[in-house]
C-alpha cells in the first residue's frame, strides 16, 4: 500500500545555477544534500529534490511537472516577474485555483498554484 510521495526530483545540468534559482528566486530552503549532486527541499510534508547525477533523465519540459502551493499568489507572481523568470503560461483561473507555469534554466516546468479559499 502506498502511503505518501517520498520525493519528487528534477534533473538539472548545472547544480550551482539550479540552486541559485530554487533557493534565491523561489525561496526554497535546503533540508538535505549529498555531495552537492543531490539537494532536497522539504515542503509541507513532502520533499522536492534536484539532482545533477546521471539518472537516465534529461532536464527539460518532457516529463512530470511539480506544482508549488503559495500563500500569496499575486505577490509571488510579482516577485517572479521582477526577477525575469520565464513564464510558459501566464496566471489563469480555474474553478478551484489560480496558477501559472514557469520554467527553470534547464527548461523544467514548475506550476505556481493557489487553491481558492
Amino acid at each position: 500500500m502506498i502511503t505518501a510521495i517520498a520525493f519528487t526530483v528534477y534533473p538539472v545540468s548545472n547544480m550551482e545555477r539550479a540552486r541559485a534559482f530554487y533557493e534565491h528566486v523561489l525561496g526554497l530552503h535546503v533540508s538535505s544534500h549529498y555531495k552537492d549532486a543531490w539537494v532536497e527541499y522539504d515542503i509541507g510534508g513532502s520533499t522536492f529534490a534536484i539532482s545533477s547525477t546521471e539518472t537516465g533523465r534529461t532536464p527539460g519540459a518532457k516529463g512530470a511537472v511539480v506544482a508549488f502551493e503559495v500563500s500569496d499568489f499575486d505577490a509571488f507572481i510579482h516577485k517572479l516577474k521582477d526577477r525575469a523568470v520565464v513564464f510558459v503560461a501566464e496566471p489563469f483561473d480555474t474553478p478551484v485555483c489560480r496558477m501559472a507555469v514557469i520554467e527553470d534554466q534547464d527548461g523544467n516546468h514548475l506550476t505556481i498554484h493557489k487553491r481558492h479559499s
